[in-house]
Parts: C-alpha cells; structure tokens; sequence
C-alpha cells in the first residue's frame, strides 16, 4: 500500500490530557486508523528551541521519545486534522512510503 509514515518527536515529561504525550498520541493515532506504530525513547537530542533533552540517570523526565506511525493517506489527513482539534502542538516529519505485511499476523 502507498501512504506515509510519520514520525513525533516529544520529550518524556510532556503530557496532553495529563497523559505523557507520546502515549497519547500512540494511542490517539491508533484510534484514528494508523496500521502501526511504535515508540521509542531515545538518549539524547535537541528540540525545535535549541534545547538539549537527554536521558540522565536520575532524571528521565527529559528524555527524547519518538513516535513513528505508517497510515494512508486519507488516514493520514484525518489524523492531523483530528490532532489540529485537540490543539496538540508537536514536531512532526511526514514521508510517502510503501507499506505492508508478509505473512499471517
């Protein structure tokens, strides 16, 4: 299938809804017809201020997440407009790939 994979960038200690934000949005993108997708946490980056974020230890809360989803594009649409509503504000990279699956699940 054509469509696009997109991917969140957030930190640890954001929330939306009181919930840290990378789970909401996995779980929101999920609702919202995504095929997949997974998060990871990362050790160290900067965000769209300059600021470096890092995972220390003793304080996570800082630490990089990513979010990365594959949908088509009609999902895709729906998503951000849906994430427009919520009045989400996050740094997002959007690429047009081919997905699928080989094998049964």
């Amino acid at each position: 299938m054509k469509g696009f994979q997109i991917t969140f960038f957030t930190q640890q200690d954001r929330k939306h809804k009181g919930i840290p934000l990378a789970e909401w949005l996995l779980k929101f993108a999920q609702e919202h017809g995504a095929k997949g997708g997974t998060l990871t946490a990362g050790a160290e980056g900067f965000g769209r201020d300059g600021h470096v974020h890092s995972s220390h230890f003793f304080e996570l809360a800082d630490q990089p997440q990513e979010l990365t989803l594959a949908m088509d594009e009609a999902t895709c649409t729906s998503l951000f407009q849906a994430l427009e509503s919520e009045g989400v504000s996050v740094f997002y990279v959007k690429t047009a790939v081919e997905y699928g699956a080989i094998g049964s699940p």
